[in-house]
């Protein structure tokens, strides 16, 4: 304790007397110190919000250092557009927008956003139909079937060969490893000439 009766205000520099002490984050305060650094209302130990050697009301410091964004509102369903400006809180400036580019080249799918086609078929294929095998995306219900015999596959059931798809049984008849040892089921032999 510094000569002449207590420790200096964290906020005021001047002595702080045990009497009118509050303390926070090791120092000390007047009570009548103890307010947030922007809209200057009374904190206690359950609404206070440190940031290095600043003090806020909960309510202040989300808006200054919490996060920003859409679904950040303040109450039930809300969404606030205060960014303090009202209270002394500058906003970052927002990033420049960036445009994400678009890989399908015809002109409809450039204006009305790109749209993966189907490497069976050829069409369109939309977020409710689609289905990633192979690096490409299929429609759901009747492409993202085996080649040769017409299988619906899974993510689990599909091997792939030069960008088209099959069940693995299909596969490893067509492309596996052959000859003896090889076979397709329980003893089989197959004759490869």
């Amino acid at each position: 304790m510094p000569f002449g009766g207590g420790n200096k205000c964290g906020c005021c520099q001047k002595t702080v007397y045990f009497a009118e002490e509050v303390q926070c984050d090791g120092r000390s305060f007047h009570k009548s110190c103890f307010l947030c650094m922007v809209c200057r209302k009374n904190l206690d130990s359950t609404t206070i919000a440190v940031h290095t050697d600043e003090i806020y009301c909960k309510a202040c410091y989300g808006k200054k250092y919490g996060p920003k964004g859409y679904g950040y509102g303040q109450g039930a369903g809300t969404l606030s557009t205060d960014a303090g400006e009202s209270l002394g809180i500058k906003p970052a400036a927002a990033a420049p927008h960036q445009p994400t580019t678009n890989q399908n080249q015809s002109p409809l799918a450039q204006k009305f956003g790109g749209t993966d086609k189907c490497p069976r078929c050829g069409k369109a294929v939309y977020a409710a139909e689609k289905v990633i095998g192979a690096g490409s995306a299929w429609h759901k219900s009747g492409c993202f079937r085996c080649a040769l015999c017409g299988k619906g596959l899974e993510s689990t059931t599909l091997a792939d060969k030069d960008g088209e798809i099959y069940c693995k049984a299909c596969y490893g008849k067509n492309f596996g490893p052959k000859g003896f040892g090889y076979g397709q089921g329980a003893g089989a032999l197959t004759n490869t000439q």
